[in-house]
């Protein structure tokens, strides 16, 4: 049943869809991001407004119609959306009032051809720059409304030619603008950039440990098994379980399992060389590959790190339980890994061996 409030217009509800999933800080500075470019579009098209008008001697209510537009309009807008209670719904309906008040000048200039073109172009690419989708397809039908209102008001004057002071007058809008517009852009470009660069961290490294996520630990994995195939250097892959870890969890909650885990990769990753790599495989499993290692050799270094986490986890003061153990099987590759998955299994299998045989201890298959 209709409450008697009028359904937004599709503009205004795909705009604020678009700014629903928008950051509330970004959000929040919107009308007055808005606000600069206002000033700045309105000014510039203002120059050019203001010499169409001085050359056809207009009487003082075209004067204050410009004088609303260039100076007034663009601080009004920026109270109309602070003030309402739907701020980012209010600066779309400003936005599309620019529209309105373009399409409104051309006629008002007789259709002076370059500085109605570029009011109309460049109200349109201002919807554009918003990011907000189909605004600026929103705004055609508001600048076809201010034109016809404008052409009733100045009865239907057509003088297309553009004089050289107008042409004159339009260049700080063209240059400017244009720049303005230019960077803006440019400064979107670059944050996009760097949220891309920030999603691709987040793919590669789990976010608790600082190691390698799992799909780009396998990618790697993957590459270090190519190479020993073609005879490349020894690989060895070690799988590290941590003992009991979901007592640990039950009994000192999950933040202690957290630093438990954390703990556990730092512990890790201090016994790597530079081309080694190590990764969260799953909750509690990490997977580590000794680049250049056969088994003997990775034997001792896993030894070293089970060694290294029993000491570091007995210092942990809100552990008051037995130390934090782990579970190591280790694989050297081989003629039998033909994929990744059958080196895995290999150390699974040694992983499993361990803590069959009591847990914290290293087991080799």
């Amino acid at each position: 049943m209709s409450n008697g409030t009028p359904p937004p217009s599709p503009a205004i509800a795909a705009g604020a869809d678009a700014l629903a999933l928008v950051a509330p800080e970004r959000l929040a500075r919107m009308p007055r991001h808005i606000y600069r470019l206002r000033i700045l579009g309105m000014g510039l098209g203002g120059i050019a407004i203001a010499a169409v008008l001085r050359e056809h001697d207009a009487g003082w209510p075209l004067w204050t119609l410009w004088a609303g537009t260039a100076l007034l309009w663009p601080h009004l807008a920026l109270w109309i959306a602070l003030r309402s209670a739907h701020p980012y719904r209010a600066e779309v309906r400003n936005l599309l009032f620019d529209s309105l008040l373009a399409g409104l000048w051309a006629p008002l200039m007789h259709f002076d051809l370059l500085p109605s073109v570029l009011l109309l172009t460049l109200a349109t690419v201002d919807k554009i720059s918003t990011g907000i989708p189909r605004l600026w397809l929103y705004s055609l039908p508001a600048a076809a409304a201010g034109m016809a209102a404008g052409a009733l008001a100045s009865g239907l004057a057509f003088a297309p030619a553009t004089s050289m002071a107008v042409i004159l007058a339009c260049l700080p809008m063209l240059l400017i603008h244009t720049i303005a517009v230019s960077l803006a852009a440019n400064r979107l470009i670059g944050r996009i950039r760097r949220q891309n660069h920030e999603l691709d961290l987040l793919q590669r490294i789990d976010a608790l440990t600082g190691l390698d996520g799992r799909r780009h630990w396998q990618q790697r994995a993957e590459a270090v098994l190519r190479e020993r195939q073609a005879g490349g250097p020894q690989a060895t892959l070690l799988m590290v379980d941590i003992d009991r870890f979901k007592q640990i969890n039950d009994e000192y909650g999950h933040a202690s399992g957290d630093d438990i885990l954390r703990l556990v990769a730092s512990t890790l990753r201090r016994r790597l060389s530079g081309h080694d790599c190590a990764g969260r495989f799953g909750g509690d499993e990490f997977a580590v590959i000794l680049h250049g290692l056969g088994a003997d050799s990775a034997h001792a270094v896993a030894e070293g790190m089970r060694r290294d986490v029993e000491a570091a986890s007995a210092a942990l003061p809100h552990l008051a339980g037995p130390a934090c153990t782990v579970s190591i099987g280790l694989a050297e590759a081989g003629p039998r890994h033909a994929r990744l998955r059958d080196w895995i299994e290999s150390a699974d299998a040694a992983l499993y061996a361990a803590k069959h045989a009591g847990r914290n201890r290293v087991a080799s298959g």
